[in-house]
């Protein structure tokens, strides 16, 4: 071996490993859904991380169509609860046939959509490629469930991950699905680009000299884009409606501390849990006010006993709980998509990501969880390409929660501000990846003859 050979074996980048030759793709395609599904498919195994309602679904099915073509063999689409039925819909609309299955027994030649639940009930070995639909699903799954979805696919040669645009400086997001998609372990990718910080386990920051390498590296096996716009594209078709949000403060019946006469802002999150347990019978009862009684509306809890109290406040609602079996959720969830139910009082970690509720620009939080990437996505349901009306979404909270909606803002412009970020990063390398030109490359030409060292001349010698 050479050594400009070595320093080519030694540049970290996942090479292509997907078709050569490309099938035409559907002409329902936008010009760069059509370009990313392409550059997909010529990578073989890759990740799109793009906004809501910038297509993804479509280009899951155009992409598992096409490796089916291709190779004559089946590919599995993997979906959360009831985002399986959205998908056979989508294919249905675009002309393209995708069968729902519970099990093997049930898979027919060509696309077959289930559940992550149901992944055992499946041979992962009968599938030539595998798509994982709303893949940022594998942080929030339990190490086991994780780790097998990861080994069962680990030989298929063909893989699709796509999901929203990661939270910003989520690297354990990223290190998941590079580790899914078979490019690097997620302990390489932390030893190779990153540092830790000490204290907490999970804070790792980005090596200063490997930053354009790390960017180079992602650019190389994921897109990644809030809007057309970002890559160059036509963005025209493509417009958030307005989002109106409103805060709706409570009267709370905490006690005062002692030498004080009023009760405190909680400040903590145990006070902030003991505010909201102390006022859900308010906070119902004005939730139950606002909730318009013409149009669909969902509204999303937290603690059990808000989403009960919800429910039987509110005629004709009905509760989506985690204690449902999957097929009464789907039910539920479809049901309201189709016009049946007008209202649903459900909680964010059951129904807030993947689901398309654009037909719907009502909705609410009557609780509110800590965690600001539940609220985002839960109100991306609604808020996302393709939604026609304005989108108003209403916090109904204790007095002692303090200024929900201030830092709802407050915490979203911090994430606009970081994605933005992690785009412009990426944004020329993607460029060129999907328009098919050489990925750039700093490649190491010594000018003086490489001298080895007087002692290693005279081991070789002397052998």
């Amino acid at each position: 071996m050479s050594y400009a050979d070595f320093l080519k074996r030694k540049a970290i980048f996942d090479p292509p490993t997907g078709l050569s030759e490309l099938p035409d793709m559907p002409e329902a395609l936008f010009e760069f859904q059509a370009d990313i599904t392409r550059w997909a498919l010529r990578r073989g195994r890759a990740a799109i991380f793009a906004g809501t309602g910038l297509g993804k679904t479509l280009m899951e099915l155009a992409w598992a169509n096409a490796i089916h073509e291709a190779t004559g063999r089946d590919v599995l689409i993997l979906a959360p609860l009831a985002v399986a039925s959205q998908v056979i819909r989508e294919g249905e609309k675009f002309g393209i046939r995708a069968k729902h299955c519970r099990m093997q027994s049930e898979v027919e030649t060509g696309i077959t959509v289930t559940n992550y639940q149901k992944l055992d009930h499946f041979d992962p070995a009968a599938f030539e490629g595998v798509v994982l639909d709303e893949s940022s699903i594998l942080k929030a799954l339990d190490g086991k469930t994780k780790a097998r979805l990861i080994e069962a696919f680990q030989g298929t040669p063909y893989r699709l991950a796509a999901t929203a645009t990661p939270a910003p400086n989520d690297f354990m997001e990223l290190g998941n699905h590079a580790e899914f998609l078979g490019v690097m372990s997620h302990a390489e990718m932390l030893s190779t680009f990153f540092v830790h910080d000490g204290g907490e386990t999970q804070k790792w920051r980005l090596k200063g000299h490997a930053e354009s390498e790390f960017w180079r590296w992602m650019g190389s096996w994921s897109v990644m884009l809030r809007s057309p716009a970002d890559l160059g594209y036509d963005a025209s078709a493509f417009e958030l409606p307005p989002l109106r949000q409103e805060q709706h403060l409570v009267s709370a019946d905490g006690e005062a501390p002692d030498g004080m006469l009023f009760a405190l802002e909680a400040q903590t999150l145990q006070e902030r849990l003991a505010a909201r347990r102390s006022s859900v019978a308010q906070r119902v009862e004005r939730a139950a006010e606002i909730t318009p009684s013409d149009r669909p509306f969902v509204w999303w809890c937290h603690l059990n006993s808000e989403s009960e109290a919800l429910a039987r406040s509110i005629s004709g609602a009905v509760e989506v709980r985690g204690s449902d079996n999957e097929a009464e959720k789907e039910r539920k969830l479809l049901a309201f998509i189709d016009g049946g139910i007008r209202v649903l009082v459900t909680k964010p970690a059951i129904c807030g990501f993947g689901m398309n509720f654009q037909h719907c620009a009502d909705t609410g939080f009557v609780g509110l969880s800590d965690s600001f990437e539940q609220v985002y996505q839960a109100v991306r349901r609604f808020w996302r390409f393709g939604q026609r009306q304005p989108v108003t979404v209403h916090y109904v909270a204790s007095e002692l929660e303090g200024a929900v909606v201030d830092n709802i803002r407050r915490k979203e412009q911090q994430a606009e501000h970081m994605a933005e970020q992690m785009v412009a990063h990426m944004a020329d390398i993607t460029s060129a990846e999907l328009r098919g030109t050489q990925r750039r490359t700093d490649p190491y030409e010594p000018r003086l003859p490489m001298q080895l060292p007087a002692w290693l001349s005279e081991q070789k010698e002397a052998a």
